[in-house]
């Protein structure tokens, strides 16, 4: 398999941890940031994560991406059985509708009135992301991962975003919406099983 990648893209991220928690490799492709004419040529999109399989199946998206991983790869799975399996996708559901769009809206607001931003707006935007930190606080109370004592898609979707908060910009990061997810979700006191759930994943396997 080989899976064309920009470096440091948080929805690359998902897919080299569902890569490394079922052990499989691949050949990894980067791709330049402002050049992407192979992405485009390949998949018809400019979007970076993409998976070309051994028989030549192109899969674009994160997410879908990883339902891929647990058809081709059944064990151990991202996407418990039912009725498990359902919570986690509703939990991705939720973090792709709700969460990255208010992740997106301070990014835009910073961007597109970078000379006088929405500050009450940007306040608001920052409480829901801090308010979101509370509801992975609860998820963690009686577990090691969101949904159980295993890995699911669930921890693979949100941990390259919500890590952010616990371990900061890595070097040579400059990236506008990596540094928003460092200001606007500051991990409080409240949140230590927050901030053990981002030590214990980023220690796992990469693919």
């Amino acid at each position: 398999m080989h899976v064309w990648r920009i470096p440091l893209s948080i929805n690359v991220e998902r897919v080299a941890l569902a890569l490394g928690h079922k052990g499989c490799s691949v050949d990894w492709v980067d791709i330049d940031p402002d050049d992407r004419t192979a992405v485009v040529e390949l998949s018809g999109q400019r979007r970076v994560p993409i998976l070309q399989d051994d028989d030549g199946t192109i899969v674009v998206g994160s997410t879908i991406i990883l339902e891929y991983l647990d058809r081709r790869f059944p064990e151990p799975r991202l996407f418990p059985d039912e009725p498990l399996g359902a919570e986690v996708r509703l939990f991705v559901d939720w973090f792709e509708r709700a969460w990255k769009p208010t992740a997106a809206a301070i990014e835009d607001e910073l961007v597109d009135h970078a000379a006088s931003p929405d500050r009450a707006r940007l306040a608001l935007l920052s409480t829901r992301l801090v308010d979101s930190l509370d509801l992975f606080e609860g998820l963690l109370a009686d577990r090691e991962f969101l949904f159980g004592e295993r890995l699911t898609a669930a921890d693979c979707v949100s941990f390259p975003f919500i890590k952010y908060a616990a371990l900061g910009l890595p070097p040579n990061d400059e990236r506008l919406f990596h540094r928003i997810l460092v200001d606007y979700q500051p991990l409080a006191r409240q949140h230590s099983r927050v901030r053990d759930w981002v030590a214990r994943i980023d220690a796992l396997p990469r693919g």
